[in-house]
């Protein structure tokens, strides 16, 4: 979840600050001085979001549409945060209010697939993902790979799940969800090399794996007979989460 919060927010700031690839594409120097002040609170609402503090975000999206009621990141990034506090009619409102006022705009479609797929609306959700990717401008289509490629696992559909995070990959070759996905994707048809060379690769860009991740970790080590990898991972798990369903399920000896 840390992964894709981080993903987020570089999405939703490169919306903000390239109108995300919409129907429109307008230079933000061409902007009224509404729209710019509504750009730069939006900014902020999606900063105040990455640190969590819900309610500070909320004003910024309040102050961004008192600026311009039209701005569709705005919608975006509460809709976001909305998704945060378990809001999640609302968030649906404002994901639908901000693709009516920008249809073509690639970040709420990857946002709003997500959000989907996390409710298990999954026809639905690939459906935006697509939408994300068939526009030409959109600027981090890695981004939406990756997520439909996770979705299309959650799914059931192995094939299309790992087709999606290795198009992501040829993209983004250092991308940690992608790299998290095709190591626990590999792990599960029993390819326990792969999986142990994706997670590698993850660790390279991720200092902080969650207890999942490490949990992961410690069950290809296990199959890799990598003892010393093996443990130091529990070390990690046992350390960092020692509360976590992964470190009891670990200390029950699964």
């Amino acid at each position: 979840m840390k992964l894709f919060k981080l993903f987020l927010l570089v999405s939703l700031l490169s919306a903000c600050a390239s109108q995300g690839g919409g129907s429109e594409g307008t230079p933000q120097g061409d902007t009224t001085r509404a729209q710019k002040i509504a750009r730069i609170h939006t900014e902020l609402a999606g900063m105040y979001y990455d640190r969590a503090q819900y309610g500070v975000a909320l004003q910024e999206v309040a102050v961004a549409l008192k600026a311009d009621a039209g701005f569709p990141q705005a919608y975006n990034v509460r809709a976001l945060v909305r998704v945060a506090l378990h809001e999640n009619d609302k968030a649906d409102e404002d994901f639908q209010h901000s693709l009516r006022l920008d249809s073509a705009n690639s970040e709420t479609h990857n946002n709003y697939g997500w959000f989907l797929c996390q409710n298990g609306n999954m026809k639905e959700s690939f459906k935006q993902f697509q939408d994300a990717l068939n526009n030409p401008l959109y600027s981090t289509p890695e981004v939406a790979y990756a997520n439909l490629g996770l979705c299309s696992r959650k799914a059931g559909l192995t094939k299309e799940a790992e087709s999606n995070l290795q198009r992501a990959l040829v993209l983004r070759p250092d991308m940690p969800n992608a790299l998290y996905g095709l190591a626990d994707l590999n792990y599960s048809k029993g390819d326990f090399a792969a999986a142990k060379s994706y997670f590698n690769r993850f660790m390279q860009v991720n200092a902080e794996p969650n207890a999942e991740q490490l949990w992961l970790a410690v069950r290809i080590e296990r199959k890799m007979h990598d003892r010393n990898s093996e443990a130091s991972y529990a070390l990690q798990l046992r350390k960092n989460y020692p509360d976590s369903p992964e470190a009891q399920q670990l200390s029950q000896g699964q």
